[in-house]
């Protein structure tokens, strides 16, 4: 097995590092990657480990998984700081990998490169051809898009695995296992807490194990000189040992609906600074940052619309940034956002699809007429499938009266712009394309 030193498990180590999983039945989250007949769990079963990148975020169990690598695969464990590292260390690590492929041991060098988007591009072409000689396995564990940070030589010698963010019953899981375990865990601790109180830490934590057993543990030093005689510990002395209210605002119960209701409300009704504090509540309070963002790209549509067509531009870029940058910084992309939707001139005439979605249930399906109807054979053709259709742009300013509404909803109005904003124009637009069609209906009764 790995030569590594086992786990320490010392009463001063971290609970997270304590924790960790031993074995990969042990390991929750990623059934997808390790569950029996999942596609890397058959090849370390079939020992046919190859170069990987583990590409997903904090505490999702990247480094765990490297440590198991090595171990079901007899691997000698080497890591490498994609900060600290140099060349030189390089060289080293690869001498020691050529010493024990060619000396009595005869084993292969599993290679963890822990924040690889970190490293350089002297570092990834240093390693390169021992990767590609198989002198060295190459794991590699980020927390970014792989594509973007390691080289094309190196990427395409990586099979890229996508590790997902850890779901509330399975953080729970492993809090609990923590706090039964009386080896590495609280176990012999005393620590008692009420029924809801992991619930929420697994809440709290966001996808991130390594974040809920760190709050778990602070929870067991905080409580080391409490009373058992006070009883099982709650949500709210647990949020104040924490130092915050994080473990009051349940994102799964009523106070997450009412502050996302309260933030929703006070964009829409432009006041800056109670959006401002109300998503505040939620961020301070272990809130998602991907949540508000999926929230702000449906008002920049459904409250401020094409009265300002670059709301849904600017909302779009702040989940993007979202998604590359994370907490801490995400929340300027998100404030970014959310003052200037707040302060964005409103309309929601976007909810005209619900009009012509309710016209198109009431009425059926109704036939295209005849004239916009795509004459792509022979055939439609003879039937006089586009006999009529006049082209837009052959006609000043790139309109001309033409009936696109089947007969039976012809004169139907669904969209009704707002005064505000860009939408002052729209509504110009269409009330010239209205005279318009107007004349061209009186012209045609004329001809008649």
């Amino acid at each position: 097995m790995n030569d590594q030193p086992p786990p320490r498990t010392g009463p001063r180590v971290p609970l997270a590092d304590r924790m960790r999983p031993r074995r990969l039945d042990e390991v929750l989250g990623q059934d997808h990657l390790l569950a029996p007949g999942a596609p890397l769990r058959q090849t370390i079963e079939g020992d046919r480990l190859t170069s990987l990148l583990l590409w997903g975020p904090p505490g999702t169990g990247k480094t765990t998984l490297a440590r198991l690598l090595a171990d079901h695969t007899r691997a000698h464990f080497e890591a490498f700081s994609a900060v600290l590292g140099s060349v030189k260390d390089v060289r080293r690590i690869v001498e020691h990998a050529r010493s024990r492929r060619d000396g009595i041991e005869q084993r292969d060098t599993l290679l963890f490169v822990d924040e690889i988007h970190r490293f350089n591009k002297a570092q990834q072409d240093a390693f390169l051809p021992h990767v590609e000689s198989g002198l060295l396995t190459l794991v590699g564990a980020t927390t970014e898009n792989p594509s973007f940070q390691v080289i094309p030589a190196l990427l395409s010698r990586c099979a890229v695995l996508v590790l997902h963010p850890l779901l509330p019953p399975d953080l729970e899981r492993i809090l609990r296992r923590a706090l039964e375990d009386g080896e590495r865990g609280l176990g012999d601790h005393g620590l008692v807490l009420e029924d809801d109180v992991l619930a929420r830490l697994a809440m709290f934590a966001g996808g991130d194990a390594r974040k809920g057993l760190g709050a778990l543990e602070r929870v067991a030093l905080a409580s080391a000189d409490r009373d058992p005689d006070e009883g099982p510990i709650g949500a709210e002395e647990a949020a104040g040992m924490l130092g915050a209210d994080s473990l009051l605002y349940d994102r799964a119960g009523e106070e997450h609906y009412n502050v996302i209701s309260a933030f929703i409300k006070s964009v829409r009704g432009s006041d800056v600074d109670a959006a401002l504090y109300w998503m505040a509540r939620m961020l301070e309070a272990g809130e998602d940052p991907m949540f508000v963002a999926r929230r702000l790209v449906v008002l920049a549509s459904e409250d401020v619309g094409n009265a300002d067509p670059r709301a849904l531009q600017i909302a779009l870029a702040a989940k993007d940034a979202v998604h590359f940058l994370g907490l801490p910084e995400a929340r300027f992309p998100l404030s970014q956002a959310t003052i200037y939707l707040a302060t964005a001139p409103k309309s929601n005439s976007a909810g005209a699809y619900f009009a012509a979605a309710k016209a198109a249930r009431n009425h059926g399906a109704l036939p295209v007429p005849v004239h916009l109807r795509n004459a792509a054979t022979a055939l439609m053709k003879e039937l006089g499938y586009g006999e009529g259709y006049t082209y837009p742009h052959d006609f000043e300013g790139h309109h001309v009266a033409e009936q696109y509404l089947p007969d039976e909803l012809v004169g139907r109005r669904f969209f009704e712009p707002g005064d505000q904003g860009f939408e002052k124009m729209i509504q110009q637009r269409l009330e010239i394309w209205e005279s318009r069609r107007e004349r061209g209906v009186r012209d045609r009764k004329k001809k008649r």
